[in-house]
């Protein structure tokens, strides 16, 4: 654990409790910052307050006893310098418009705006970084992406991601702030690219989870997340993202993380597909919000719209919306006409 530096002191808000806004105020915590951690619910609140804990989320992880816990928005929100959403994407904005709301009361500055969430906004298919600029009246808030399963973070295991902003000293800032020795934080000022990243990867891992419970073996795998970063960075490309960013962290690291780790619902929202739940029956099981659904119907739209072509991510949409069977979608993308890679 770094040792806590007091005049280096930020007040954070970090809103949305689950396992990943709860490891990242651990984290912060740990280093020594004023951190409060805000749930909707109530009781869900009062219940992290006294346990610490995420059962059927994170085992044996306790949340760090310095860090405040509860659903007064107002109360939390007092001081603080820099807001974190670690929310499901769906329900981004409406938190950021409440937010926002409440720091316009009780703040004198503007926070800095962080994102550690990943997807697209069903209809506007606006990235969140987008949202919360609309919302917070800024034009540079950061988004924190990268291969980074909140288990794995919360067990101290080595990890990388980068602090996105067109903004670069509000990157810089973030990278400061999150920085430990087991946490390694890069800049990049692509935030296009690197929430594109972010958010796509899920929809190939629901295509390689499927593959995975087929039995389609090792080689099946590479082509799906070879060919999916090549979907991934056709679409950024077209919207004006830079091609290296899709290389890197954001990009591929994510990318293999979420296709091949244990700990991703979406590809496990694939095996559980490719075993013959129906979409409904497989998000039960999971239990917890699988991005890539949502997600893979944003995709459709966009690819649409730049006229891009991604035949991954349309099979992925078949299984998800239009019932076909797993193993039609896997022959349809094998019966494609041949063409140069």
């Amino acid at each position: 654990m770094e040792t806590p530096n007091p005049t280096n002191m930020q007040k954070v808000l970090v809103l949305g409790a689950g396992s990943w806004g709860a490891t990242l105020a651990h984290l912060l915590a740990e280093k020594g910052h004023n951190v409060r951690l805000w749930s909707r619910h109530t009781e869900n609140a009062d219940r992290l307050g006294r346990e610490r804990t995420l059962p059927g989320k994170l085992s044996d992880f306790h949340i760090n006893g310095e860090v405040t816990i509860g659903s007064d928005l107002e109360s939390l929100c007092e001081g603080a310098n820099l807001i974190l959403f670690a929310v499901p994407s769906k329900h981004l904005r409406e938190i950021a418009h409440q937010a926002q709301e409440v720091a316009q009361k009780h703040l004198s500055e503007k926070p800095i705006v962080v994102t550690a969430s990943k997807g697209l906004e069903v209809g506007s298919l606006k990235r969140m970084s987008e949202i919360l600029a609309e919302e917070f009246n800024s034009g540079s808030p950061v988004a924190l992406s990268g291969p980074s399963h909140a288990e794995e973070v919360c067990a101290g295991l080595p990890t990388t991601v980068v602090a996105a902003s067109e903004n670069l000293e509000a990157a810089e800032q973030v990278q400061q702030l999150f920085m430990t020795p087991r946490f390694r934080v890069y800049t990049s000022q692509d935030t296009l690219g690197v929430e594109l990243g972010g958010a796509l990867k899920n929809v190939m891992a629901i295509a390689t989870g499927a593959a995975t419970a087929m039995g389609l073996g090792d080689n099946t795998l590479a082509g799906l997340v070879t060919r999916g970063l090549a979907e991934i960075s056709r679409l950024g490309v077209a919207m004006g993202a830079q091609p290296l960013t899709f290389a890197g962290l954001s990009g591929l690291g994510d990318l293999v993380v979420t296709c091949t780790s244990d700990h991703s619902r979406n590809r496990r929202l694939g095996m559980e597909l490719a075993g013959g739940a129906t979409l409904e029956e497989a998000v039960q099981r999971i239990g917890m919000v699988v991005e890539g659904v949502e997600t893979a119907r944003s995709v459709e739209a966009l690819k649409g719209r730049y006229g891009v072509e991604m035949p991954i991510s349309t099979q992925v949409a078949r299984v998800l919306f239009d019932g076909m069977p797993v193993a039609d979608a896997v022959q349809s993308l094998m019966l494609r006409d041949p063409k140069p890679e």
